[in-house]
């Protein structure tokens, strides 16, 4: 018997629109995929076109050594937040495959859509301290794989704003709860 998967999404129109998306994409079995310079500019270079196509502007963005954070706004009423992704993860697996003859991304992807409490600029700096939290630099501006396409992020990362996924907080509260 085939293992079905278990559908992770929303309906489709909850990802079209001018809607805040915090979107994380992660290497197949976690491999280090993105600690190569050139593959992790490339696709940082990628998630650029395929914003700019899908009317999505790209507010902040961390490429890590096995997986890829983003926070995109959608810019018009079509931006469609599911189709970029889409075409942003065939378009760099066909290239990986290409070279390496190995898949690259796992077969989903991880989403938030932010809600109206939920602060982009916290969210923002959630994604460029990641680095930091894993040991890679001391400070968010160190790190050469993070950036934004819509602001100058060097100029108002405030990594004191912080902001933890609700999914991470759920389980912070269960182990808690359960000491």
């Amino acid at each position: 018997m085939p293992f079905s998967r278990k559908n992770i999404r929303l309906p489709a129109a909850n990802y079209t629109g001018q809607h805040w998306y915090f979107v994380t994409i992660c290497c197949t079995e976690r491999r280090h995929i993105f600690t190569d310079t050139a593959r992790a500019l490339r696709l940082i270079e990628h998630l650029g076109d395929e914003a700019a196509s899908h009317q999505f502007a790209v507010h902040a963005y961390c490429a890590m050594p096995d997986h890829l954070h983003a926070l995109v706004l959608g810019l018009g009423p079509t931006s469609d937040m599911l189709a970029m992704v889409k075409m942003l993860k065939q378009k760099t697996a066909y290239e990986f495959q290409t070279a390496f003859c190995q898949p690259l991304w796992q077969k989903k992807f991880y989403d938030h859509i932010l809600r109206p409490n939920d602060s982009p600029a916290g969210v923002a700096a959630y994604i460029w301290m990641n680095p930091v939290r894993k040991g890679f630099c001391r400070s968010p501006l160190d790190y050469p794989f993070s950036g934004s396409f819509a602001l100058d992020w060097r100029k108002i990362i405030s990594p004191a704003e912080l902001w933890i996924p609700p999914w991470k907080t759920k389980s912070a509260d269960l182990k808690v709860a359960a000491t």
